[in-house]
């Protein structure tokens, strides 16, 4: 490699990617950085479903990178990456351009991971990126209108039936939201909203299992049920084809076919290909295939490499690949590129999980607070809204949007009108939320900055 190239490349513009470029720019970083993503559009991937139901818009939920990185000093970059030549420091993309570093930092994430069940890529839906949504958007409304327009009671059925493979939480939130949003919708074109039916089918016994939300699993069944339509759970269901306007699943002895005319897929992702061919060997990578980083964030064999979030796993740790665990890798990657531009040994990542947050419903969440105090309903909701919009990307977007939440959720809904013990005791517990969404925001990435 060139010694007289100083430049940092992130590959990935996730949680880990993003915030390791903000965290420097800020930081009075010496070398110069790009950022590499395929879109042009960050992905506030906890903040989807809002995007979704039309409860935030796309500029919220999916800012611009060059809006998120004006005046930072980091260069991006839309592109997608060919290859990762980790011995002569370069990447590869599709465009042709050639960018070597001094060092990497690989944020890629994962993809959605089919595991070979016939028909499932070609005919489910994928929930991922804001693209996803919109495809489920739109497929949802028209089955709706067909339905609408189709005396024949079976094929009516099929329309309004929604299937949701995978039990983790991508899968429970997604069919808590589509039980609330979809009856509405129907019912204003004319139809009746009881024939929506929302299927959520898991391989296992439990939803959530194993799950860093875990602890919610109670909560989250009784809350599946309790929506405008309830949720059917389907488990100890494996699916074996999906097709068109179908879908065959093993429960038990017995293989059944579900007639459906949307089949959504949450149930797993795989590891980046580019990732796989990165040439690292297999004991060096954990069972999923993702390489070994040192507790420092830094590839076994590469040290001028770091690698977070969905792509790597951490020697000697489990880490769910969760937002606030990508939040805060980005965070130290930051903190470990600063130290050795300066010459400094790189530290130890210190990673916090103080809190889980999950919606459950379109006014409903549950926080999970250091598995002591769980916070569901709609107090849960605005803490869950109150958190993630405080970590969104740079100050000054927290302070738009966290006065427009307070203005349309909390001043409007329960201030403005006339008080009662109903509204007093949300506002109260408002109040509450947001304390305990300050502890979450802190152990979210404040204390990483020590």
């Amino acid at each position: 490699m060139n010694d007289l190239i100083q430049q940092t490349v992130i590959l990935g513009g996730g949680f880990t990617g993003l915030f390791t470029a903000i965290h420097l720019s800020r930081s009075n970083y010496p070398r110069s950085v790009i950022l590499i993503d395929r879109e042009e559009r960050f992905r506030f991937k906890p903040l989807l479903y809002e995007y979704f139901s039309g409860q935030m818009e796309e500029p919220e939920v999916m800012p611009r990178f060059e809006e998120l990185l004006d005046g930072s000093g980091v260069t991006f970059v839309q592109d997608a990456v060919q290859t990762i030549d980790l011995h002569q420091n370069r990447v590869t993309l599709a465009s042709g351009t050639s960018c070597p570093y001094s060092n990497l930092v690989l944020a890629l994430g994962s993809v959605t991971g089919y595991f070979g069940v016939e028909g499932a890529k070609e005919n489910a839906l994928p929930f991922r990126e804001g693209k996803d949504a919109i495809a489920l958007d739109q497929r949802l409304r028209e089955c709706l209108i067909q339905a609408m327009q189709t005396p024949d009671r079976e094929e009516r059925r099929k329309l309004l039936t929604v299937v949701i493979i995978g039990g983790g939480p991508t899968g429970v939130e997604l069919a808590a939201t589509l039980a609330d949003l979809l009856p509405p919708w129907y019912e204003a074109m004319g139809g009746q909203p009881q024939e929506i039916r929302v299927v959520l089918l898991n391989r296992g016994a439990e939803i959530l299992k194993g799950d860093i939300n875990d602890p919610l699993r109670d909560t989250a069944y009784e809350e599946l049920q309790n929506r405008a339509v309830k949720v059917e759970l389907l488990t100890e269901a494996q699916a074996t084809a999906v097709r068109p306007d179908s879908l065959d699943y093993e429960q038990g002895d017995k293989v059944e076919t579900l007639p459906a005319a949307t089949i959504v897929w949450t149930a797993g992702t795989s590891t980046h290909p580019l990732i796989k061919d990165l040439p690292i060997a297999e004991e060096k990578r954990d069972r999923k295939g993702r390489p070994l980083v040192k507790p420092t964030l830094q590839l076994l064999e590469f040290p001028d490499v770091f690698a977070g979030g969905d792509c790597a796993a951490v020697e000697d740790q489990s880490l769910p690949p969760t937002a606030q665990v990508a939040h805060q890798q980005g965070d130290a990657i930051a903190s470990n590129l600063q130290a050795l531009a300066k010459g400094r040994e790189p530290k130890p990542a210190d990673v916090n999980i103080r809190g889980t947050l999950m919606k459950l419903g379109l006014e409903e969440a549950a926080a999970n607070i250091s598995n002591q105090v769980e916070v569901d309903g709609e107090i849960g909701h605005l803490i869950r809204q109150g958190t993630y919009m405080n970590i969104l990307p740079t100050p000054l977007r927290d302070l738009k949007l966290t006065a427009k939440w307070f203005t349309e959720e909390v001043y409007q809904q329960y201030l403005e009108p006339k008080v009662t013990g109903k509204t007093a005791k949300v506002v109260a517990g408002a109040v509450v939320g947001t304390l305990i969404a300050r502890k979450l925001l802190k152990a979210l990435g404040d204390e990483n900055k020590k």
